[in-house]
């Protein structure tokens, strides 16, 4: 799962400083092994060959990231941590007394931030890490409200059969309409426009 680099090095301080530099990660995290060693002549010209890759444990690096990222901002927390699938799928949830300065206007600094946790994680591996960031129980409600939402207008939709068109929303909102109307037979879901202005559209299926 962990990425995987090679570095040539004359001395293994040169390695170890190469490693550093590459995976930015203090050297007790990092795991070095000699691939091949390449002799010269009398000395000259040697190297070697090392495979450098990280020791960590992927929730907990996590953890500690986004512990950094509140220090700077100099907010306190409390989180919460969740594994599953063998570590595949990571989520964390956040909670302090400055929930609304995390979360942003419509949620856009808590994705801002969960962006930021995806992108460092992911980093490290091979195979792509599900990496999922609540704070103070925003996504969590944001949910409820949009299956709600979903339910109430594909009932209209069904009754009127006249197709009605959502608020612009992004994409982890699109998802739970998408994803909560999914196995109706009565009407289906599109998104339309572009950017910020993508919105879903609800229609009746022709029967």
């Amino acid at each position: 799962m962990f990425k995987k680099f090679e570095i040539e090095a004359k001395t293994i301080e040169e390695a170890e400083k190469k490693a550093i530099e590459l995976l930015k990660l203090p050297l007790e995290k990092i795991t070095l092994n000699i691939i091949k060693e390449k002799r010269g002549i009398l000395g000259i010209g040697a190297s070697t060959t090392y495979e450098a890759l990280p020791n960590i444990n992927l929730a907990l690096e996590g953890k500690r990231y986004l512990e950094s990222i509140f220090k700077e901002l100099d907010i306190e927390v409390k989180m919460e941590m969740r594994v599953k699938d063998d570590g595949a799928n990571i989520k964390y949830d956040v909670y302090s007394d400055e929930n609304a300065l995390l979360i942003g206007s419509e949620g856009k600094t808590l994705r801002s931030i969960q962006m930021l946790l995806r992108t460092y994680l992911n980093r490290f591996v091979t195979e792509f890490l599900i990496v999922n960031l609540d704070i103070g129980n925003y996504n969590k409600n944001r949910k409820k409200q949009l299956e709600i939402l979903a339910t109430k207008t594909a009932k209209e939709v069904v009754r009127t059969k006249i197709e009605a068109t959502l608020q612009p929303m992004n994409s982890f909102e699109r998802r739970i309409i998408h994803t909560k109307l999914a196995e109706w037979r009565d009407v289906y879901t599109e998104s339309v426009g572009e950017g910020a202005n993508r919105k879903i559209v609800i229609k009746p299926t022709n029967n």
